[in-house]
């Protein structure tokens, strides 16, 4: 049995989606599982165990885990991500899970200069000191992600953020589905760190180039010193303080460690990742009416 957990959520669902294309039988756990079922079409549900969880709820989530003999784990970044996967790994341990599969993050050292990531480091820590085999994935920024600036790009037509000219790396998280799938389905393949990218690093000048030659209109980089992008982020974008300082945080380790693409996804997955002009291409609709 394959558990994913963090179902619901980008990585989480292309994993499952991954899955299931390849016929294989998960177990999905939610805090709403009829949500989640009803979300699935037909060919998938029948491969889809939907089961009730809450990382808040150590009970709820000890009785999901019983019979599980590989899990996937992923939960959004938030102040509990740390408290919420540590217990899962025990739990999961409990329950005689033989082998995790964690998104972990670049950089995810005891002196990290972002939060998250060192929040990570102490996860996979855990993982050591359990001993199960382990698989850490690495991504890059998420493709999806950049649909968090589509309303700025679509009502003024500017990106803000405090890279200059630095390239970042960005990676579909259906591809880490796949690459996650792989690991599951492919013992030979499991354990170690993984890192995913796509196949280029862009900078936000490229970006903009890019989505103004798609969209066929100019769009802006605004450069802003990171404690006024964090304001910005916080103010004019709504984002929670601690939010706004792991966005400040990524772009600035991307100037201070400059990022390369990496071919990981493309040896285990058989393919090139998917491009990000195809990714825009994909949602240009979104970049260019603020409210679809």
């Amino acid at each position: 049995m394959i558990t994913i957990m963090g179902a619901s959520g980008a990585t989480g669902g292309a994993t499952l989606r991954s899955l299931t294309a390849q016929g294989v039988p998960v177990r999905a756990l939610s805090r709403d599982p009829g949500r989640l079922s009803a979300g699935l079409d037909g060919r998938t549900r029948p491969l889809v165990e939907a089961v009730a969880a809450d990382a808040e709820d150590p009970e709820s989530l000890r009785d999901a885990l019983k019979g599980t003999r590989q899990l996937f784990l992923t939960m959004a970044n938030g102040p509990r991500q740390v408290d919420h996967e540590l217990l899962a790994v025990d739990l999961a341990v409990q329950a005689g899970v033989e082998h995790i599969v964690k998104v972990s993050a670049p950089a995810a050292e005891p002196d990290s200069p972002v939060a998250v990531s060192r929040g990570h480091h102490l996860i996979e820590q855990r993982l050591r000191t359990h001993g199960v085999t382990a698989t850490v994935l690495r991504p890059y920024a998420f493709m999806q992600k950049l649909l968090l600036l589509a309303p700025g790009i679509a009502t003024a037509g500017l990106i803000h953020g405090a890279m200059g000219t630095a390239r970042c790396n960005y990676v579909d998280c259906r591809d880490i589905g796949d690459v996650a799938a792989a690991v599951l389905t492919r013992p030979e393949v499991a354990g170690g760190s993984i890192p995913l990218t796509g196949g280029r690093a862009y900078s936000y000048p490229e970006l903009v180039g890019l989505l103004g030659a798609l969209l066929g209109r100019p769009v802006a980089y605004v450069d802003l010193p990171p404690g006024e992008l964090r304001a910005h982020l916080v103010a004019r974008a709504g984002m929670p303080d601690w939010l706004a300082a792991h966005v400040v945080e990524i772009q600035r380790l991307a100037v201070e460690r400059p990022e390369a693409p990496d071919d990981a996804a493309t040896r285990l997955i058989g393919r090139s990742p998917r491009t990000l002009e195809a990714f825009l291409q994909e949602h240009l609709d979104r970049f260019r009416h603020p409210l679809r």
